[in-house]
């Protein structure tokens, strides 16, 4: 490790005040309205922030220091500090002060940069020397203090940091680093939910591969983004660097070989476990630029687009096509970090087709039954019987929100107008044919947990706007027993079909559905540990519904609210 540059050595010869010392002066005043301008573009490029305004994120730039491995005084600090869109153009603006206004010797190098809207430096990796505290950045000035950078490694003790650096939620959830999220309060019902399932799903599951289904290491870091809490981004970081070690670098990204595949469950192949999101949160948050290069995103994207054991995704052009929700979700949202995270023209241009194959699944279905809003396909080939009798056309509800997740995270970055009115009309389905009519639920097949009380949700297990009850109910005895497990994560997709609902009537119905939906919060529902994955599908994608609703109904659809092309 580099020799470290210890704050009472090498301080500043005078004192930089810190906010509210002094009246501004001119100049100063000058600098906060260019920020409160840029910080407007970067606002009026992505959907609106509620009620983070430049003003509050301006004033939310502390950060604390938290002792994790290391000892002493003078700890090895990384952080990442995320920027909005066109806020921060030279790192070297970037300076680190320290709780009594004194300047810190830092190094300060971009790690990320936005790919759309007004540009701008999207993160930068901050490095320096010293105790546990808080301290603060600015970004109004030249950086007039440098210290050397580490590979961030060298910052580890026995696999852990030496010290953990955690933001403010307010800044965190303002710089979009997540998409808009909003902060969580102390009295929200969701946020309690979370922190429940937190308490048993925090130890790290290296036993059981099944486990990080579903973007276990994106899921914390996204807790720590609504929330600045320490915990969260601890068990995000080692989360992050097990799974990362476990990315197979050699070979080519097509079966058998699968280069960019996941090891640890034996199957590289099986392009579910493949993750691309974590790498851009890590750098953002951590700083952590350690555990991937240009090579292995681009095999991990590519193994993708090659769809490893599953073959190549494409079209769904045949009523007996393979095709599952989880697949087409999840292929989308990771293809979409990779643009994110390099910029590369490849991977906007295989958005573009994803999200076209999805646009013509759902508004001309190759069975010829008509566009119900949904991806409808087949049950029987879903479950490997293509030529079985009794065949279900249907959706599952709650696989489908990796699609909704996928299509949002698209629309931040394309602002393509295909796309809310996929997520209206899935919207209108799932509210229609994706709940279990409380009639039905009585003994022997309630199918509910009894957590969330006697007004429980449940979704079907497998949904159909076209069966019959009873062919519905019979996959659900078999199959759907406790699928109110799943009522959590169906919270992004009405959430995210109210943000764009223009007609009164549905959005009306949006609202009392996600209302009742309160009820699968119930801390005794977030105590069920025996699927180590229901922490990640619950809450990989379902932070933002709680931001969304907090918006008017229909504002998505508004032409501000996307991102120009």
């Amino acid at each position: 490790m580099n020799a470290s540059v210890t704050l009472r050595g090498r301080r500043r010869r005078y004192h930089v005040m810190a906010t509210g010392d002094v009246a501004p002066s001119t100049a100063s005043r000058h600098v906060l309205v260019v920020l409160a301008c840029l910080l407007g573009l970067a606002f009026a490029a992505f959907p609106l922030l509620g009620d983070a305004s430049p003003t509050k994120t301006t004033a939310n730039t502390t950060f604390e220091v938290h002792r994790l491995a290391g000892k002493g005084d003078d700890l090895p600090v990384t952080v990442g500090i995320p920027f909005p869109p066109g806020l921060l153009r030279d790192a070297a603006q970037v300076r680190i002060l320290d709780a009594n206004g004194y300047e810190v010797a830092a190094s300060v190098t971009p790690s990320l940069a936005w790919h759309v809207g007004p540009g701008g430096i999207r993160a930068v990796r901050v490095q320096f020397h010293g105790p546990p505290g808080v301290y603060r950045f600015a970004f109004d000035a030249p950086r007039t203090m440098q210290t050397h950078a580490w590979p961030y490694g060298d910052g580890l003790i026995d696999g852990r940091p030496a010290a953990l650096a955690t933001l403010t939620p307010a800044w965190l959830t303002a710089s979009l680093i997540a998409g808009p999220q909003s902060v969580a309060s102390r009295d929200e019902a969701y946020a309690r939910y979370v922190d429940a399932q937190f308490r048993w799903a925090r130890a790290l599951p290296k036993d059981d591969p099944t486990a990080w289904l579903f973007d276990r290491p994106s899921t914390l870091f996204k807790a720590y983004v609504r929330s600045g809490r320490a915990d969260y981004l601890e068990a995000a970081e080692v989360s992050y660097r097990w799974y990362m070690a476990g990315i197979k670098r050699d070979g080519l990204p097509v079966s058998p070989s699968c280069g960019g595949g996941w090891l640890p469950d034996g199957k590289p192949c099986d392009v579910k476990y493949v993750y691309i999101e974590p790498i851009l949160l890590a750098m953002a948050l951590t700083g952590d630029d350690s555990m991937h290069d240009a090579v292995t995103v681009a095999k991990m994207a590519d193994l993708w687009q090659s769809g490893g054991w599953n073959g190549p995704p494409g079209p769904y052009r045949h009523p007996k096509d393979y095709f599952t929700e989880r697949l087409a979700g999840l292929g989308l949202l990771e293809t979409v970090a990779a643009f994110e995270l390099t910029g590369d023209p490849r991977y906007r241009e295989r958005i573009d087709a994803r999200v076209g194959w999805l646009y013509e699944h759902q508004g001309a279905n190759p069975d010829g039954l008509g566009n119900d809003g949904s991806w409808r396909n087949s049950w029987n080939v879903h479950e490997n019987d293509p030529n079985g009798s009794g065949d279900v056309r249907g959706s599952s509800p709650w696989m489908s929100e990796n699609i909704i997740d996928g299509l949002w995270h698209a629309w931040l970055v394309t602002g393509d107008p295909r796309i809310p009115t996929m997520i209206t009309g899935f919207g209108r389905y799932l509210d229609t044919y994706g709940w279990i009519d409380p009639k039905l639920l009585v003994p022997p097949h309630d199918w509910r947990n009894g957590c969330s009380g006697p007004r429980g949700l449940i979704a079907w297990y497998w949904s159909s706007a076209h069966a019959s009850t009873e062919s519905l109910a019979a996959i659900q005895e078999s199959e759907g027993w406790y699928s109110d497990g799943h009522d959590v994560e169906l919270g992004l997709p009405i959430a995210a079909a109210w943000y764009f609902e223009k007609d009164p009537a549905q959005a009306a119905a949006l609202k009392r559905r996600f209302t009742a939906l309160a009820a699968s919060y119930s801390t005794e529902c977030a105590a069920i540990s025996d699927t180590a994955r229901r922490f990640n599908w619950n809450n990989r994608g379902a932070g933002v519904a709680q931001w969304m609703m907090a918006q008017p109904a229909g504002v998505g659809a508004h032409p501000v609210a996307g991102v120009s092309r």
